[in-house]
């Protein structure tokens, strides 16, 4: 029986040997907690909690313990969008819409032509637009297309007109433009501002029969919205929140 005894305690003492030869950790350090076992730090951790901010952190980031600070900066020559990057922009929304204008369309084919107009806003005679309106449109022409609906751009003129500003074959002169095209489709809508963004609602109408022949409605966030510059980025008379209205 001493015998066994003896054996299992150098059994013991070979294991202990063993286990405290292996290799310490670089990144991590044992102290003892007020009942004397042994706790492991993780060292990195701990100095990059301690560690000084860098010095071009302003805040556009999350802390150690989750707290998001304040946020950056971005401007341009035209005036300045203060906000988080970005990771949606309007088109992305459009795109959503114009999945769900497709989702329910009726009588659209690949041989009627459609035309897109401003959006408008709701609270208004309906002869009036914003920025939001006008991008809008653009990115509609862009998705109408992509889905292989003929796209008419009535805004184009004849010719390239040559200025000092620039060459340019797009006009919103009516005198400039073609008034007898093949549209039998626009797709148009209102705007409504709405908490926490601006209430888009887009539909296709019959140019002659004036049916609603598809529709969608989405929310477009504010910090979207916002993300917008006008090109003189003022605030100036007729305008509304920094966004010039233009005359339909």
């Amino acid at each position: 029986m001493k015998l066994q005894h003896y054996a299992l305690g150098a059994l013991s003492l070979v294991l202990t040997a063993c286990t405290t030869t292996e290799e310490p950790d670089e990144t991590a350090s044992q102290t003892p907690d007020e009942s004397g076992s042994m706790q492991i730090i993780d060292v990195q951790d701990a100095d990059r909690r301690s560690a000084p901010l860098p010095a071009d952190y302003n805040g556009d980031e999350t802390d150690s313990f989750g707290a998001v600070g304040q946020p950056r900066i971005y401007s341009s020559v035209q005036g300045a969008y203060k906000g988080r990057p970005l990771t949606r922009h309007v088109g992305d929304y459009v795109k959503n819409l114009t999945q769900d204008l497709i989702s329910n369309m009726e009588y659209v084919t690949a041989k009627t032509p459609v035309a897109v107009t401003n959006f408008a806003l709701l609270d208004s005679d309906l002869q009036k637009t914003n920025l939001l309106g006008q991008q809008m449109a653009e990115s509609f022409v862009h998705e109408l297309h992509k889905f292989r609906i003929p796209v008419l751009d009535y805004k184009a003129t004849d010719y390239i007109r040559v200025t000092k500003q620039g060459d340019f074959l797009l006009s919103r002169d009516y005198l400039d433009l073609n008034s007898s095209l093949p549209i039998e489709y626009v797709l148009t809508g209102t705007m409504a501002k709405h908490q926490g963004g601006v209430m888009v609602n887009a539909r296709i109408l019959g140019i002659e029969s004036r049916a609603v022949v598809a529709s969608a409605q989405m929310l477009i966030p504010f910090y979207v919205v916002d993300a917008l510059i006008p090109s003189d980025g003022a605030e100036k008379p007729g305008t509304r929140d920094g966004v010039k209205l233009t005359q339909g």
